[in-house]
């Protein structure tokens, strides 16, 4: 869902019509579509020179490690 709301968003930004705000880009990595957002940043180019919202984008993905890891490692 993350790489086709990134796709149309990329659209709407060529065409100059309104586009998805970042917080909903960003809730849609955060609810697990992180590898579909850095998928669709490089496919459409889209967002990738936008530094704050890639810093919030590598947290995410940074904070999601951490929790794979911790559910994973045993204690």
């Amino acid at each position: 869902m993350a790489f086709m709301l990134f796709g149309f968003d990329k659209r709407r930004a060529v065409r100059g019509m309104a586009r998805i705000r970042e917080r909903t880009l960003l809730l849609w990595a955060l609810g697990g579509g992180t590898p579909g957002a850095f998928a669709a940043r490089h496919f459409f180019r889209h967002k990738t020179r936008k530094q704050p919202f890639t810093r919030w984008l590598w947290m995410i993905l940074f904070t999601q490690g951490v929790a794979i890891a911790m559910a994973i490692i045993p204690k």
